[in-house]
């Protein structure tokens, strides 16, 4: 297997960097993985990772929920509980971002497409990539809806989008700085692009530090704190115009944490910590244990 080693920061070039801590694969292998720093931008990053050749079997697990759909276990159980409201949620972000009630809108990541078939309903014209085959599958028997190849990506046409989302996917991207610079390509003048990632700084992460679900490596190759967004997306001519919490994450990402922490299923600590980053990040979205960004062209 190859893996890559960074000797310079991905995110924004610097040699600036050092290890954090290391996290374990809790999901499907069970090994561990170097989280490095970067003292410039304040990205961190996953050392020693898999190539995009061979990162699939990282994500070959019906644990794995945003490609199996699964609903064991308790956690995931709240996971589709609160889906609904989520769904809800970020179509108001798109709508408000754009202006618009209906537009064209390209969902990069789409998973299962429980996302593009919501806005589909509601009468946007939503393209998805999924570069996961197992996905694109469970997108056509469980909801419909056909997502493309994430190779696609750089086939679509230039200026065709009111708004890209990208709903906690950019940490998952092996070539960032190409994606980024698609992007740019693909919006409309007066497009919006939604990016929600985890954020490293929050209230959850500081407390749970290598057990922190969020960590999830290797699947997420970066880690972003709010500073770093703002330098990653200033390189390509992207600049945040709001943030947004994602209020919900905090409590699914500590229940997880607790568990991978303690070896049990401690909900009432889980939710209790989960409350604490949740109370945090209403007062200061930049705290949140999620953030999603949105931009418009610079």
């Amino acid at each position: 297997m190859h893996l890559i080693y960074y000797n310079t920061c991905p995110l924004c070039g610097s040699s600036n960097i050092r290890k954090a801590l290391a996290a374990k694969d809790h999901t499907v292998s069970a090994e561990k993985f170097e989280i490095w720093h970067c003292g410039h931008c304040t990205g961190r990053f996953t050392q020693h990772v898999p190539d995009s050749s061979h990162i699939g079997r990282y994500y070959q697990s019906q644990e794995y929920i945003s490609h199996s759909e699964t609903k064991k276990g308790i956690i995931n159980r709240l996971y589709h509980s609160v889906r609904k409201i989520t769904l809800r949620s970020k179509q108001n972000w798109v709508r408000a971002a754009t202006g618009l009630k209906q537009g064209s809108l390209l969902d990069i990541g789409a998973g299962t497409g429980a996302f593009l078939h919501y806005m589909r309903q509601n009468g946007w014209q939503a393209t998805g990539l999924e570069p996961d085959e197992q996905a694109r599958q469970n997108a056509q028997k469980i909801y419909k809806v056909e997502a493309l190849p994430v190779e696609e990506l750089f086939s679509l046409p230039a200026g065709a989008y009111d708004a890209i989302t990208m709903w906690h996917v950019l940490e998952h991207v092996h070539e960032v700085h190409a994606y980024l610079r698609q992007i740019h390509t693909l919006l409309k003048p007066e497009g919006a692009l939604l990016i929600a990632v985890p954020n490293y700084t929050s209230p959850d992460a500081e407390y749970y530090g290598e057990y922190w679900a969020a960590y999830d490596v290797p699947r997420h190759l970066y880690h972003f704190s709010p500073s770093s967004m703002e330098q990653l997306l200033q390189q390509h001519r992207l600049k945040i115009v709001k943030k947004h919490p994602m209020v919900f994450d905090a409590f699914y990402v500590s229940l997880l944490s607790e568990k991978y922490k303690t070896g049990h299923q401690r909900m009432l600590a889980g939710a209790w910590h989960g409350f604490r980053s949740y109370r945090k990040g209403l007062k200061e979205t930049d705290r949140c244990s999620s953030i999603v960004y949105e931009c418009k062209l610079a």
